[in-house]
């Protein structure tokens, strides 16, 4: 029987998980295959930008983002889901006790083999046990399915890092765009002043008229106009930096008051192969581990259509006093097994199965979605990236020449050699042409920091997730303790 019993216990029901073997292109389509020769370096990446408040804005982030703090209680949960499961699989003992005053009214009781006379004390004590034995495997499937799912929740966690660094990087550099354009709307402005207050000069002397005064007063103030709308742009990026640290909007104002040059990349980076991503992008892996998660929920979900069986177990005893439970008292007991069979549900059994199948099949699909989705990202990284390259060196070539046109006709136009139209359409397309200049410049690093998102780059720090957050109103939540759990890129610690 003990031979019978342990081998049904090593029986499991339903498929074993296979990790999907997909076929991924040998190099990506929009780069040189020289330039993904060398594996991608995704670690910190932002640190190659050299901008140290940007670094600084990313470890608070990481310390005080609400977003991780949720996802890091996520993991808790899954953890304490599969300690919950694993405790399935043991004996449950449970312990009881009781004390009863009583008077049947016949001044007549018996305690034991003991008769008392009038109202009498009973004590009671005893415990109970049962183990339900896992012969189809219903509970160790249980367990492979929370510990799936823990993993689940720990690539959560990298993946919304891996969302929040970029982020915070994209915010900065467009905070920091928003003020060079500004910078450039002010210094435009005061030029075209200038040529404002010499046409005005010209008017009095009778050597221009009231219509180059009128077009070049309007010029100046059509350029100021620009600066309120630049100014709101950047106060909406400075707040959404502030909440992505889990601080109030205004709280990094101050400290981005200051302008600084707009981070540049250095270029070209190396991409690896596409293989590379499903390794590196945590949404893929989180994607993979649910679909491994759901394929042992259908052996759960088969198990419950074959027989259980259950051993039980109960020892009691009862005395007139304390002391009388251990030596004059009654002691009972009982022990036998329990069988249950499955004989007739109306087929809910046989659909719990087969609705576990189609979910299983449909986060397979979602893994699918999710690997070509990334490929997608990649390829239009590589791309947005290389064309905004070449674009903002022909800007930069048409900004050094509209500014060398624009400083020629304001000499020719004070010598009266050229019309004040010419230097008026000069000084509009030299503005022009600076502002996409600084528009290009932040397109590209905004495009390098989505290709590095789209490779799976990011936080490569340790995160400590056993300990749950404590929520300040002003600062925003912060770990409870230090310490290392796992990283971004998917090393444990």
């Amino acid at each position: 029987m003990l031979i019978m019993t342990t081998g049904l216990a090593g029986c499991v029901v339903g498929p074993d998980y296979q990790k999907p073997d997909l076929t991924l292109p040998a190099t990506w389509g929009a780069a040189q295959p020289a330039k993904s020769s060398r594996p991608p370096q995704l670690a910190e990446w932002w640190r190659r930008l050299n901008d140290p408040l940007l670094n600084d804005l990313i470890q608070e982030a990481v310390a005080g983002n609400l977003d991780v703090a949720t996802a890091k209680a996520k993991i808790r949960e899954a953890r304490a889901s599969y300690r919950k499961a694993v405790g399935a699989l043991l004996p449950s003992v449970n312990g009881s006790g009781s004390v009863t005053r009583s008077d049947n009214g016949s001044n007549v009781s018996s305690g034991g083999d003991i008769t008392v006379s009038g109202p009498y004390t009973q004590y009671q004590a005893g415990f109970d046990a049962s183990w339900e034995l896992d012969l189809f495997g219903a509970n160790r499937r249980a367990v492979e399915a929370a510990h799936y799912g823990m993993d689940v929740a720990e690539e959560d966690l990298r993946s919304t890092l891996l969302t929040l660094v970029g982020d915070v990087a994209s915010n900065y550099v467009e905070a920091r765009g928003y003020q060079a354009r500004i910078a450039l709307a002010r210094r435009t402005a005061a030029s075209q002043r200038e040529t404002a207050a010499l046409t005005r000069v010209k008017f009095e002397s009778g050597a221009s008229s009231a219509v180059d005064v009128a077009n070049a007063a309007g010029q100046a103030a059509s350029t100021e106009a620009n600066i309120p709308d630049l100014e709101a742009s950047n106060a909406e990026a400075v707040h959404r930096l502030s909440v992505l640290t889990g601080r109030p909007p205004g709280a990094l104002t101050a400290r981005l008051r200051r302008s600084t040059p707009i981070p540049r990349p250095k270029l070209p980076i190396p991409m690896g192969i596409p293989a590379d991503i499903l390794r590196s992008r945590p949404d893929l892996r989180l994607a993979e581990r649910r679909y491994a998660q759901y394929t042992a929920k259908i052996g759960e979900a088969e198990a419950a259509r074959y027989p259980s069986v259950s051993l039980a177990g109960s020892v009691s005893t009862s005395g007139t006093k304390i002391g009388d439970l251990g030596k004059n008292s009654s002691i009972g007991w009982s022990i036998g097994p329990t069988l249950s069979v499955p004989i007739f549900n109306g087929g809910q059994l046989k659909a719990a199965v087969e609705i576990a199948e189609a979910q299983r099949d449909q986060y397979f699909i979602a893994y699918q979605s999710a690997v070509l989705t990334a490929l997608e990202d990649v390829e239009n990284a590589i791309v947005s990236l290389a064309q905004e390259g070449v674009k903002s060196g022909r800007l930069a070539v048409a900004a050094k020449h509209y500014r060398d046109a624009a400083s020629l006709g304001r000499s020719l136009y004070q010598s009266g050699s050229q019309s004040f139209l010419d230097l008026l359409e000069a000084e509009r397309s030299l503005y022009s042409a600076e502002d996409a200049f600084i528009t290009s410049q932040v397109a590209i690093t905004t495009d390098y920091i989505a290709l590095n998102k789209a490779l799976g780059g990011g936080w490569s720090g340790t995160v400590d997730a056993s300990k749950p957050a404590v929520i300040d109103t002003n600062t925003g939540p912060h770990l409870a303790s230090s310490g290392g759990k796992f990283n971004l890129l998917g090393q444990h610690n």
